[in-house]
């Protein structure tokens, strides 16, 4: 009989994902002797090497990538046995995993923390930010409970739910104030701030200025909102914001707001989760929770009021 334990099985994991054994000692709590100790005897009970030593950095032999998946999906099941005893309580309580991504944790993270803790103290609020691609593939994997992203992401093993839409706004320099609001097709000869690629707000905002195939040399990149909007303030180009960080974001910069003609280009915020989640009535608990802090009702536009040039 093969005697591994789960804690052997989450080294492992961990010891993947991060690709490092000091930083998969510290994801897991314990010392780098202690790990690769548990790691070596869990090789003696499976009778092969998961790891190729002679690599400079740590990487999986044949046999270690083929368990990996076995493994994931092990631990997957053993964290759905949690959920599903969690699931039979009437309260919410005990940990709860949620991503979001940037362009949407600064502004919206807050209110959702105060709010659950206010209608559920009992939850253990654990958040990640990082961008859409990672957030579905950790929430596919059992290592997040939920994640809050823009809609589609059309990955059949999720459900989505549509938690409200809102509008993106032109920022502009201050100096711009009171002038027509340019049309998506003026967009196209303006030098046009948007953040780096890998961003799902990047990919909207192109969409909206049709510029997706090819935009042209005068569109820059930057990490943040944050970033963008003070290189607007400094004169360098406009650009697009999502309406819930236009109050974050432009409070100290000399900028001026303005919406768009009808129909505005928008995006649908929306929580995700595995459709085989036992948890599935409490998330929608929490979506409910997410709506509020928004300051909305399911399915409406985030209200948030545009702000002129400030100092």
């Amino acid at each position: 009989m093969i005697n591994v334990t789960l804690r052997q099985l989450r080294y492992f994991d961990a010891l993947a994902r991060h690709g490092h054994f000091g930083r998969a000692a510290e994801a897991c709590a314990v010392s780098q002797p202690a790990l690769s100790m548990q790691i070596k005897e869990m090789e003696q009970a499976l009778g092969g090497a998961l790891l190729d030593r002679s690599a400079r950095q740590v990487a999986l032999t044949t046999f270690g990538e083929e368990l990996l998946q076995r493994v994931r999906d092990i631990l997957r099941s053993v964290d759905e046995l949690g959920d599903f005893a969690r699931a039979t309580q009437d309260r919410l309580a005990g940990r709860l995993r949620v991503g979001m991504i940037p362009t949407i944790a600064p502004y919206l993270l807050p209110k959702v923390i105060e709010n659950l803790a206010r209608l559920h103290p009992e939850l253990d609020i654990h958040v990640r930010e990082t961008l859409t691609p990672r957030l579905i593939k950790e929430v596919a994997e059992g290592r997040l409970d939920t994640a809050i992203v823009a809609l589609p992401v059309s990955e059949p093993s999720l459900t989505e739910v549509a938690l409200f839409t809102e509008n993106f706004l032109l920022v502009r320099p201050g100096e711009a104030e009171g002038t027509p609001v340019p049309s998506r097709e003026m967009l196209r000869d303006m030098r046009l701030l948007l953040l780096e690629e890998g961003h799902c707000f990047r990919d909207q905002a192109l969409s909206f200025c049709n510029m997706q195939a090819s935009p042209p040399r005068e569109v820059l990149d930057a990490s943040s909102l944050s970033t963008l909007v003070q290189m607007v303030g400094a004169g360098i180009g406009v650009t697009l914001i999502p309406e819930m960080a236009v109050a974050v974001e432009t409070r100290s910069a000399q900028v001026t707001v303005a919406r768009f003609r009808n129909p505005q280009p928008s995006r649908t915020i929306g929580m995700v989760w595995r459709r085989t989640s036992p948890l599935a009535r409490q998330l929608h608990q929490i979506s409910e929770a997410v709506c509020l802090s928004a300051g909305k009702t399911r399915g409406r536009n985030v209200a948030i009021a545009s702000r002129g040039r400030r100092s």
